[in-house]
């Protein structure tokens, strides 16, 4: 991992013109009012339980760095659960790109970035053996739900 080109793209994503309609981007997808970028993924057969383990491990201690490091320039923070917002789907309208990371990962170190008028979250998204485990940065202009 390199922390310091993640830290860059995630301020640069901070500043970055929100697209009109949803699609693909350099780094990711994005939307009206959000970019997603993936920073890293993990291959490997879909559906190894012991491998998807292993990658997830792998990938929650890069995003436990990257949070280190995004800390000490935007101040400490505590874990987002986004299962709380999952459980909160089924009875009202999360907005994006918030109902997209709640339905893909467990927890989320969110800040509000001052100064710009967005939200920045990083996270570990796939949930079981049968999803790509990755690690994205989320960065809108929607207040967390």
């Amino acid at each position: 991992m390199n922390i310091a080109r993640h830290v860059a793209l995630v301020e640069e994503l901070c500043y970055r013109p929100f697209p009109a309609e949803y699609g693909p981007s350099d780094v990711g997808f994005e939307g009206p009012g959000h970019h997603v970028a993936v920073l890293e993924g993990e291959g490997g057969p879909v559906g190894d339980p012991a491998g998807w383990a292993v990658a997830v491990e792998r990938l929650e201690k890069d995003r436990d760095a990257l949070y280190a490091a995004l800390a000490a320039r935007w101040g400490e923070v505590d874990p987002w659960n986004l299962r709380t917002v999952l459980l909160r789907t089924a009875r009202e309208e999360i907005p994006e790109p918030w109902a997209w990371l709640s339905a893909r990962a467990g927890v989320a170190w969110l800040w509000e970035v001052r100064g710009t008028g967005r939200w920045a979250a990083v996270a570990v998204t796939g949930r079981d053996p049968g999803d790509v485990p990755q690690l994205v940065a989320v960065v809108t202009e929607t207040v967390p739900p």
